[in-house]
């Protein structure tokens, strides 16, 4: 009997996601423009066979390429030069597992060590990654993976295709990091009212982070074209639908992401907490015990996120600093004032966090209660 009341809501559910899906393969049947002739080039994966000319000098350095025998997956041996290079190259040795370019013009073919073979040690970051967080987290650890593997795939088959399309990727940011919330929240804390109050204040948070970049970037005068790699941008832009302009403001909605959710989880995880010890606590109670928790973890959160953008633009404070460059330039350039937008944008989206879970959990918490408390008076008024 219960299965015959039941099917049409699995059926129902089936047919969504087959819906979503469909929808989901239509987005991604884009085309990226085309902005490298990439004919006649391929990468593949080698090992180097021999040296054959080494480019070291006596007093240790190396200057020119060398000159090297790669074996191929195929099994062929073949010459290749493997440039002295900081971002392009390595310096082979006999056994080293490399990334090789093979170029063919014709007839011809060259090859040309590209860099060292790098995917065994990514994958095995990430597995050793994946493992620790299963261990040490458990079933929820298990439910961070998923949640994790979810947000990557969010960001490769939805928010970069919506880019393409032609959407603005600030409305673009939004609708991504809202499903992202919904799909963390829900495989961590399950259809709870806990869940909805943290996602509620996740949003809000990340919103007032992305108006806080907006404000301050209308007050200062920055946009998304004061940004380093403006020319490559500008040249994506030209040959595609992206609006490059935004991107910075989407980058700091994204940024800002993984604090705010974090401090609202804390809150509103502890305010349910206080909530099962005491069926009887207020609202008002709760939202109180809620901001000495938010409070607390608060302060840690935000420098958390300042110091993640700082160490990630470390190199531009180094050159600044060993430049001497005077104060009224450093506080005027487009690199330091785009990372004190980052920074403090996100650093309010984490302290409005603190009120807007705190506020939510302990609505919808108190409400629960009150529900709860009302069922037996209807149980006992229809038995009558």
């Amino acid at each position: 009997m219960n299965l015959m009341h039941t099917w049409p809501r699995r059926l129902a559910a089936v047919l969504v996601v087959f819906a979503l899906l469909a929808a989901l393969v239509q987005l991604n049947n884009v085309t990226k423009p085309a902005l490298v002739n990439t004919d006649g080039r391929v990468f593949a994966k080698a090992v180097v066979a021999d040296v054959l000319r080494d480019n070291v000098q006596e007093n240790g350095s190396r200057i020119g390429d060398q000159i090297v025998s790669l074996k191929l997956e195929d099994g062929s041996l073949v010459q290749a030069n493997s440039p002295n290079g900081l971002l392009f190259g390595t310096v082979c040795e006999p056994g080293m597992s490399v990334v090789v370019i093979a170029s063919k013009t014709g007839t011809l073919s060259s090859y040309t060590v590209y860099s060292y073979d790098r995917m065994t040690a990514v994958i095995a970051f990430l597995a050793f990654f994946a493992l620790l967080l299963m261990l040490v987290g458990g079933k929820k650890g298990v439910k961070s993976v998923v949640a994790l593997t979810a947000t990557f795939a969010c960001f490769l088959f939805f928010f970069f295709p919506l880019l393409l399309h032609g959407l603005s990727p600030i409305v673009a940011a939004v609708i991504t990091a809202t499903i992202v919330l919904a799909l963390t929240v829900w495989l961590i804390c399950g259809p709870t009212r806990q869940a909805l109050a943290a996602g509620i204040a996740s949003f809000g948070g990340v919103l007032s982070a992305g108006i806080a970049a907006e404000v301050f970037g209308r007050m200062a005068h920055l946009s998304g074209y004061n940004v380093p790699n403006i020319e490559s941008l500008l040249f994506i832009s030209q040959n595609s639908k992206i609006d490059v302009g935004e991107l910075l403001f989407a980058g700091i909605l994204f940024a800002s992401l993984g604090a705010v959710l974090d401090i609202a989880m804390d809150v509103s995880a502890a305010t349910a907490e206080i909530r099962s010890q005491s069926a009887e606590v207020s609202a008002q109670s709760l939202f109180k015990s809620g901001m000495r928790v938010g409070q607390d973890v608060m302060g840690t959160m935000a420098a958390t996120l300042i110091l993640a953008v700082f160490g990630g633009s470390l190199g531009t404070w180094v050159l600044d600093y060993v430049y001497d460059l005077p104060f009224l330039q450093l506080l005027n350039s487009n690199s330091l004032d785009i990372v004190i937008m980052q920074g403090l944008s996100g650093g309010i989206g984490v302290i409005l966090t603190v009120p807007i879970a705190a506020g939510f959990s302990a609505v919808l918490l108190s409400r629960h209660r009150q529900q709860q408390a009302d069922e037996p008076e209807q149980a006992k008024a229809s038995q009558t």
